[in-house]
């Protein structure tokens, strides 16, 4: 699509306003983008002509005509999400409306000579089973660590033993094609601010629970990275300094203790004084040491059986996340906190524990906050890692640098 550079930025702004607040009407577009309602007429019509938006039902009037309104076409382009974890990979196929179109898994070894090698085979193989219709706008990748910008993807990741590991330049090379990376907590932000309650919130938290524990911070509708792309390691908040050693090498860190990890020697040390005391209790020592999740999974289960020691486990847990969470929210005052994470299947077991804590350490006129708690399944990860690239045409700020302008020429057809 030919047009000026303010044209097409223009364009992209309308796009961006669809995109978080969903379908609005041409005067409203007008209004809230500050343009001449003429302005707003050619572009929507290029738009609607370029398979980019499409009119929609007629909104109700208070008078006079009904105003027609407008949204997104979901088929005007897809990315592909990547998730990397400690020993497994899960793709994404994702449209511009958040359509999940296909998944994929592969094992993966981070720690392999060649992790970033088989890294790119993964990702190559399946670019080349969904190329087609819509197209594929790029590829969006999350990783458990810190990355110094989007748009150049270099890694440290000590969970997965990267170090300045050069993922966004090795993928850029082999795919010839737009590669955004980011924190995996960050591009679920991304995601919650295109898709879910951040369409109506400029400021909330993510908070994720699983096999680590992570934040990030959505303030005035984007996510706040820091200086060096590591805002947001929650888990690594310190709690006590005598506390057990963390990954990161540290005592005491948030995550020693409600990371899965955290729980399950948790768990151990109370079945084992349980035993002593004559008192029965579940022991996730009998799991798999290679599946700590699927151990916190059965610790859940003994829990919700009416297991004493399970459930105590998991309230202390929740009563330690309750009060780092609360410090999180009177530094940053959000609007809501949004809980993710493959923890959140055992919530209501976190909840006996966080919700008096959180409320009771919460500074008064905060004490309402609302905790959302939002489903999850094994996709959730990448499915954020694909919200990396769809994001990019909503992102006024260009935090995707050069790797955002190629993925709007992608979707506007203007040259790359």
């Amino acid at each position: 699509m030919a047009g000026t550079d303010r044209g097409d930025l223009t364009r992209t702004a309308i796009l961006a306003l669809l995109g978080t607040v969903g379908p609005l009407s041409r005067s409203e577009i007008a209004r809230e983008l500050d343009l001449s309602p003429a302005t707003v007429t050619q572009l929507t019509k290029e738009l609607i002509g370029h398979g980019m938006l499409e009119e929609l039902d007629l909104k109700p009037s208070r008078g006079g005509r009904p105003a027609q309104r407008l949204g997104l076409v979901g088929s005007a382009g897809r990315a592909l999400g990547v998730k990397v974890t400690a020993d497994h990979l899960v793709l994404v196929d994702v449209r511009l409306d958040g359509e999940v179109l296909g998944s994929w898994e592969r094992p993966h070894d981070p720690a392999a000579p060649d992790a970033l090698e088989h890294l790119a085979d993964a990702v190559e193989s399946v670019v080349r089973e969904i190329s087609g219709v819509p197209p594929l706008l790029g590829v969006g990748v999350g990783v458990p660590g810190s990355v110094d910008d989007q748009a150049v993807g270099t890694v440290n990741a000590p969970t997965l033993g990267w170090q300045a590991m050069p993922v966004g330049e090795r993928l850029r090379r082999r795919l010839n094609l737009p590669v955004l990376v980011e924190n995996d907590v960050n591009a679920l932000a991304a995601a919650e601010r295109l898709y879910g309650r951040g369409r109506t919130h400029s400021d909330f938290l993510v908070l994720t629970i699983g096999r680590g524990v992570g934040a990030a911070i959505v303030a005035d509708g984007r996510v706040y990275r820091g200086a060096r792309g590591g805002a947001g390691e929650f888990g690594h908040l310190p709690v006590d300094p005598e506390g057990p050693t963390c990954g990161c090498g540290a005592r005491g860190c948030l995550e020693a203790f409600v990371g899965s990890a955290g729980l399950l020697a948790t768990a151990r040390a109370r079945h084992a004084q349980a035993q002593g005391g004559g008192r029965p209790g579940a022991d996730p020592a009998q799991a798999d040491a290679r599946d700590p999740l699927g151990a916190v999974a059965a610790l859940g289960r003994a829990a919700a059986g009416g297991d004493v020691v399970a459930r105590e486990v998991f309230a202390e847990a929740g009563a330690i996340l309750g009060r780092a969470t609360a410090g999180l929210i009177n530094v940053v005052d959000p609007e809501v906190v949004v809980v993710l994470g493959e923890g959140t299947a055992d919530w209501p077991l976190w909840r006996t524990g966080f919700e008096p804590a959180l409320r009771a350490q919460l500074y008064p006129g905060r004490r309402d906050i609302s905790v959302e708690v939002e489903s999850w399944d094994d996709t959730s990860w990448a499915q954020g890692a694909a919200a990396l690239v769809l994001a990019t045409p909503f992102d006024s700020a260009g935090a995707a640098g050069e790797q955002g302008r190629l993925v709007r020429a992608r979707l506007i057809g203007a040259p790359s």
